[in-house]
């Protein structure tokens, strides 16, 4: 023991080691090591600037035992906290980096509120230290988690939000930046998830520091979900086990192939866990916010106002036109602002056409959004540009209608409507899927040849007038769940067989009778007509009977045969006419009958019973089959391509830029080159290729048909001669030499 307690003053280490272990053994070095730290912070005081390696140690070990004394330590928190408080930007970078570490671990133990704690580090982020800044953000985040990990503090949050607050005031551009930070991270943790945070960070967006506006407004704009949108898909890491499990088995069995087998089972299990996950579905942070309306009326004025650079500014126009796709604002300048930019050859134009087809929606009145058409129309969608820049314009003027279609006359789609004839397959394609929208939203606006054959869900469509909203009392496609027995439906489709037949027999007899009446009442109109005709003759030939006299017996004639002619001609066309009425009549009661039928049956399922998860997946495959079924005859179309497009909230940047071509390199591509250079290539074997085939050959050709033991000397070569070799070589010529002489 006497041994140990020598060298304990010198050794803190194995001091604070021993103090853990038994901590009222070792207090009377320990109070000797805290009276030696409170000379020492006395004389660091007198010279904060310098740093003080004594004190660094001594500062460190009692925050390890603080726990161990704390009866003792009171003040000792306190002390730290001053000196941070009162030299915070004079210190020395290692000395403030121990005193922050220092409360840091007192916070672990307890032994210090989150609030103080929490509001000296912000304050602390205005030091000129960069790794200082990101090691407080970094405790700031998992601090504030930590508390909140259990349930809400709603206290701590509230304090240090309000903090947060001031802290955004600030003049220091390195504090304010890494509050924001810090707020983002940790909303995007579902932490601070509340609206409070958000409208914190959105008053970021209007700040005059350009790294804390655009760190704002990256953070309402979120991360892009086709970015995302590669994590559903199969990944790299994600290994096939079946040929892994196949390579082991005919591999030479080692230790590295051994751990590569358990990491990719390691990864197969956390891949298959992954995938069992349910998704987690979180608000956008654009829904949170308190006035919309107002938010962006300021970003909108910023953007007039201030002259920031082209990518702040298209950052802006995004957040501005998902709020007002997001909310249904009215923000009438925001159109024709955008309406400058729409050319081909301006800088990043397809960010420009997403933001145009996000900011409208069906309450902008038609009249603003049909001067962004006709500039769409007039820049893009002519033949003096390229097929690209025609599929474009087409593709956003689709995304327009697709939420705003009042905005589209009839005249303007029948001019578009004819591209789907055009001789590049981007544009042909683009014209088509126009065509297609319309067909599901406003198919009264097409021409009858372009609206194709009408489908049972196409039936059901009404176009809606500006400002009228369609609420539905029932779930649409309920109906299918009205009779689940396959007795039950097989008996009612044998009644509606039956109904059918009689319908159409009663609708043959009514077309009948109508026709009767309808001659009945030609005829006598053409008599009453052939009447007055005469009489008119008769006058006509009592006043002027020089002209009969003239005209002669042939005319008459002639007379008499054209008139019977124009009465068949007249009851043709009439009983056409009549007949096309009717049966279009017919059409309509029987289809209004159906929707009535429809609607009945599934606001009864609707209100009577509670659907399950099957009940909503067979109603979505009978809406699915109700936009291939045609509506009369109940036959599956094949021929046309159905677009089951479901607009979401936000246009996709892809949806624009979708321009259909096909692939250079695609199958059918690779087979005729492969092919082709197997037509060139002689079938087996060597050919001679030689221009006169009865010339000799060369040695080196000769050599390919000889025996390997006739040429094995020859591939020796020279080898190459030691010196002893050369020596005798050398002596021998000379002998030689010698002897010829």
């Amino acid at each position: 023991m006497v041994r140990h307690n020598n060298q304990l003053p010198d050794n803190l280490p194995q001091l604070q080691n021993l103090i853990k272990r038994d901590p009222e053994s070792y207090k009377e070095e320990f109070l000797q090591q805290y009276l030696h730290y409170k000379s020492t912070l006395e004389v660091f005081c007198l010279e904060p600037t310098q740093f003080n390696k004594s004190l660094d140690e001594l500062v460190t070990f009692l925050a390890q035992v603080a726990h161990c004394y704390s009866d003792d330590l009171k003040t000792y928190p306190q002390e730290i906290v001053d000196i941070l408080q009162t030299h915070n930007t004079i210190l020395d970078n290692e000395m403030r980096m121990t005193f922050c570490k220092a409360l840091i671990q007192l916070r672990n133990k307890s032994l210090l509120e989150p609030t103080a704690l929490l509001s000296l580090f912000f304050e602390l982020l205005k030091c000129q230290d960069k790794a200082l800044r990101q090691f407080l953000k970094m405790h700031i985040v998992t601090d504030v988690k930590n508390v909140n990990a259990k349930h809400k503090n709603t206290k701590v949050n509230t304090a240090l939000q309000n903090f947060m607050f001031s802290m955004l005031k600030d003049p220091n551009a390195k504090a304010v930046k890494m509050s924001v930070d810090i707020m983002i991270e940790l909303y995007n943790r579902n932490v601070w998830n509340d609206i409070k945070t958000v409208n914190v960070i959105a008053t970021g967006c209007f700040s005059k520091i350009t790294k804390v506006a655009v760190a704002s407004l990256k953070f309402f704009l979120g991360t892009d979900p086709e970015e995302e949108g590669s994590d559903d898909s199969d990944s790299d890491d994600e290994p096939n086990m079946k040929e892994i499990m196949m390579a082991n088995k005919v591999n030479k069995k080692t230790k590295k192939r051994q751990k590569q087998l358990q990491k990719a089972k390691q990864l197969f299990v956390k891949a298959k866990k992954k995938k069992s996950k349910a998704p987690q579905y979180n608000f956008s942070a654009l829904h949170l916010i308190h006035d919309p309306q107002d938010f962006a009326e300021k970003l909108f004025k910023q953007i007039e106002k201030k002259n920031d650079r082209f990518e702040v500014k298209l950052m802006t126009l995004d957040v501005i036109s998902r709020l007002i796709g997001l909310h249904n604002l009215f923000l009438l300048n925001f159109y024709p602002y955008i309406q400058r930019f729409l050319q081909p050859h301006q800088r990043e134009v397809t960010k420009l056409l997403q933001f145009i087809a996000q900011a409208s929606h069906e309450l902008i009145p038609p009249d603003v959004l049909e001067p962004v058409l006709e500039t769409l129309v007039n820049n893009f969608i002519t033949e003096r540009n390229s097929a690209d820049v025609m599929a474009i314009g087409l593709n956003t003027v689709r995304e327009i209608c697709t939420r705003c279609p009042l905005a589209m006359n009839e005249v303007l789609l029948e001019d578009l409507v004819r591209y789907k004839q055009y001789k590049e397959r981007s544009v042909m394609m683009a014209a088509r899927s126009l065509i297609g929208t319309f067909r599901r939203l406003m198919p009264d606006l097409l021409r009858k040849k372009d609206r194709g054959r009408p489908t049972e869900a196409n039936i059901m469509i009404k176009p809606s007038k500006y400002g009228e909203i369609q609420a539905n009392e029932f779930i649409t496609g309920a109906e299918v769940l009205y009779d689940q027995h396959t007795e039950s439906t097989e008996e009612i489709d044998s009644n509606t067989e039956d109904d059918d037949e009689w319908v159409d027999v009663s609708q043959s007899e009514e077309e009948i009778s109508d026709d009767e009446s309808i001659a009945k009442d030609i005829n006598e109109t053409t008599k009453s007509s052939i009447d007055e005709n005469d009489d008119d003759k008769n006058l006509s030939s009592s006043e002027n009977i020089s002209t009969e006299n003239i005209c002669g017996a042939n005319s008459k004639e002639r007379e008499m045969d054209e008139v019977p002619q124009k009465k068949n001609n007249l009851t043709k066309q009439l009983k056409k006419a009549q007949k096309l009425e009717m049966k279009e009549k017919h059409k309509s009661e029987r289809n209004v009958e159906l929707t009535t039928e429809k609607k009945t049956k599934a606001s009864l399922i609707s209100t009577e019973r509670l659907l399950t998860d099957k009940d909503f997946r067979k109603i979505d495959i009978a809406l699915a089959k109700q936009e291939v079924t045609h509506a009369k005859r109940s036959t599956k179309r094949t021929h046309d391509q159905i677009e089951t497009n479901q607009d979401g909230e936000l246009v996709k940047l892809s949806d624009i830029e979708n321009i259909y071509k096909k692939r250079k390199h695609d199958k059918d591509a690779r087979q005729k080159s492969v092919k082709k250079g197997q037509e060139q290539r002689d079938k087996f074997g060597f050919k001679d290729r030689r221009q006169n085939t009865m010339c000799s050959r060369t040695n080196r050709e000769k050599r390919k048909g000889k025996a390997f033991p006739m040429l094995k000397q020859k591939l020796k070569g020279k080898v190459k001669r030691s010196f002893r070799e050369k020596q005798i070589a050398l002596k021998n010529h000379l002998l030689k030499q010698r002897k010829m002489k």
